[in-house]
């Protein structure tokens, strides 16, 4: 097996190019067998996926993330456990945005410090539920001093709309990234953020880089489901498919990418991964996984090289479809929109 690449994300930072996300562990997805999900971890690293990602409101994950560190530099000594970086999240509650302290905000950090076992975070991004609510401003500014205390490594954002980030590097807030929900399908980070990105010199991680599993082998083919769906994931970016152009498009799409996939002996999703990773200022893509069944698919798309005539094919198949509306994570955020209304809000857990 090959092992995943890696990239530098700031000076002296590396990470593997392809993160194994952390949701997919948090309780609300079913029943979680602590010690197979920290051995499954170990076997992510073991192939050079050293990079995880997670958040305070993932509940229990940052627990279990903490235990695999514990685990891994035991089994494979220091200098590998110097390797693994820990993205987490610092997400404050909606309903808590308007009362918000700097002594609120340092617990939550000091709580994921706890949970993950280390003295420096290696990455916290941030989050915003309603520009409109409390100081947002003032919260990353916390967090900076936070980061000159020494308590974290490197700040990033989450779903942070382009003049927020710019607003936040306007105020001498350095960011090094930015987690952005995008794919084949959801392209609204390349219209303002990455120029943004590159007068800035922040890079883009990505979530959702096969839209819940639509991008697969697995719905080539099949009819449209229209209101049948088994999880939120699944509602969410069938609602980004209908906006985009409806099933018939995505089916276009699925047949060209399993054309390319052909060509290279590897599936659909691979595909779709690896061809958002080759867009300009991305440094990583973020696979989510309750085990380690398709570990060598996830490994595959960092090794995956597409070529300009493969990109131009799937090119010519978007060419038709509408443009999503508004800026990152924008109607995400209209929670009287029908994005907005299936998201939750208030999901941090209070620990004694």
């Amino acid at each position: 097996m090959s092992v995943a690449k890696r990239i530098e994300l700031a000076p002296g930072y590396e990470i593997s190019r392809v993160i194994r996300g952390g949701w997919q562990l948090a309780g609300g997805h079913g029943p979680v067998d602590r010690e197979r999900a920290v051995q499954d971890l170990i076997a992510f690293a073991d192939e050079g996926i050293t990079t995880f990602d997670c958040a305070d409101i993932y509940t229990g994950v940052e627990e279990i993330i903490g235990e695999f560190r514990t685990a891994y530099g035991n089994k494979r000594g220091a200098e590998a456990l110097s390797r693994i970086r820990v993205h987490t999240k610092c997400v404050p509650d909606l309903d808590k945005l308007e009362r918000l302290t700097r002594s609120d905000l340092r617990a939550t950090i000091d709580r994921s410090r706890k949970r993950l076992g280390v003295e420096r975070l290696d990455l916290v991004q941030f989050h915003w539920w309603d520009y409109a609510r409390g100081d947002w401003l003032q919260a990353a500014s916390w967090l900076r001093e936070f980061q000159n205390e020494g308590h974290i490594n490197l700040l990033g954002g989450t779903n942070f709309d382009t003049g927020h980030v710019s607003a936040m590097f306007d105020a001498g807030i350095r960011l090094a990234s930015m987690q952005v929900q995008y794919s084949l399908l959801d392209r609204r980070p390349e219209k303002h953020m990455a120029a943004l990105a590159a007068r800035e010199g922040f890079s883009f991680l990505c979530y959702g880089t096969v839209a819940g599993g639509f991008l697969s082998d697995k719905w080539i083919g099949k009819p449209d489901p229209r209101s049948e769906f088994e999880n939120r994931s699944l509602v969410k970016y069938y609602l980004v498919i209908e906006d985009l152009g409806g099933w018939d498009l995505l089916q276009s799409l699925l047949s060209t990418l399993r054309t390319v996939a052909d060509r290279h002996d590897t599936d659909i999703a691979t595909v779709a991964s690896a061809a958002v990773l080759a867009r300009a200022h991305v440094a990583a893509a973020i696979v989510g996984a309750r085990n380690a069944d398709h570990l060598a698919g996830n490994v595959a798309i960092s090794n995956l090289s597409l070529t300009q005539e493969d990109l131009a094919e799937i090119e010519s198949v978007l060419g038709g479809a509408r443009e999503l509306d508004g800026d990152v994570y924008a109607l995400e955020r209209d929670r009287n929109g029908r994005h907005g209304a299936i998201m939750k809000y208030n999901l941090n857990k209070e620990e004694a």
